[in-house]
């Protein structure tokens, strides 16, 4: 489901009731949520945003079937479509959550798969996060006027403001891939050899790279300058032990225009424990 401005048909009735009475109005006083540490909350007030609210998204998705070759390295695709179109559902619904705020973007965004006994092709897909919204009322969202998402923590968005860049979105990239079973023959070569195992190898490589390489596709799409904070996380999800998803996430900036050049870095010392 695609994002669409002004549009909350993915919400539930509660979310929407919930939501703008945050807002407040009519004599009643405005009220947010949010998962930000202490920390995380004035540094976002020192950068002039405000923390509206805890938004989320969901959705919980039937993951089909495809046939696999039992000796031979190949991404399933049926599998790889559904992990990134029950991504997108979540986080095109936490959007519009922000929408309702009148927030101007999301930092702290976290992706989560829950499977269920109750459902053994089924899983839940969810994105949380704290929607802000900018104090002098700067307009820090997307192209397509999207709220910016980001899964940058309270204190990396302070310093990517203050290095002269904002975040754009985040971007994904997935794949889930079949790793080949190895051959009697192969496996009696191998026997207490030192030896690197290329079927191995490969499949693993040739996974991180197509994740990585759609990750890098959203970013350029957005018109994106680079990623940051980007890495690729491994899971397989309760399917077969031949079987993996790889996930290269990141947060997508581009420079803000006019800005200082970025300033010296100084010594801090923590006060946490």
């Amino acid at each position: 489901m695609p994002y669409v401005q002004g549009s909350f048909e993915g919400l539930p009735d509660a979310a929407r009731r919930r939501l703008t009475e945050m807002r407040g109005g009519e004599g009643k006083k405005g009220l947010f949520t949010s998962d930000l540490s202490v920390n995380e909350f004035l540094l976002c007030q020192e950068a002039s945003f405000d923390p509206v609210g805890l938004v989320m998204g969901s959705s919980i998705y039937h993951i089909g079937f495809q046939a696999q070759k039992f000796y031979q390295n190949q991404e399933l695709e049926v599998l790889t479509q559904a992990m990134y179109e029950a991504r997108e559902l979540a986080m095109t619904r936490m959007e519009e959550e922000a929408d309702v705020l009148g927030a101007d973007g999301i930092v702290g965004v976290r992706l989560e798969v829950t499977r269920y006994e109750w459902g053994a092709s089924m899983a839940e897909f969810m994105a949380v996060g704290t929607a802000i919204k900018h104090r002098g009322g700067g307009n820090y969202r997307t192209l397509d006027n999207r709220p910016f998402t980001s899964d940058l923590s309270g204190q990396d968005f302070w310093t990517l403001l203050k290095a002269g860049y904002q975040p754009l979105s985040l971007v994904m990239g997935t794949c889930v891939y079949h790793v080949a079973h190895q051959g009697v023959m192969q496996a009696m070569k191998q026997v207490g050899r030192n030896i690197e195992m290329p079927n191995y190898t490969q499949a693993l490589y040739d996974a991180r790279e197509l994740a990585l390489s759609r990750m890098q596709a959203e970013a350029e799409r957005e018109g994106a300058a680079g990623i940051v904070g980007a890495q690729v996380r491994e899971n397989s999800h309760g399917w077969d032990s031949h079987v993996i998803e790889y996930f290269a996430v990141g947060t997508a900036v581009k420079p803000i225009p006019g800005t200082n050049p970025v300033p010296e870095p100084t010594l801090t010392l923590s006060l946490n424990d």
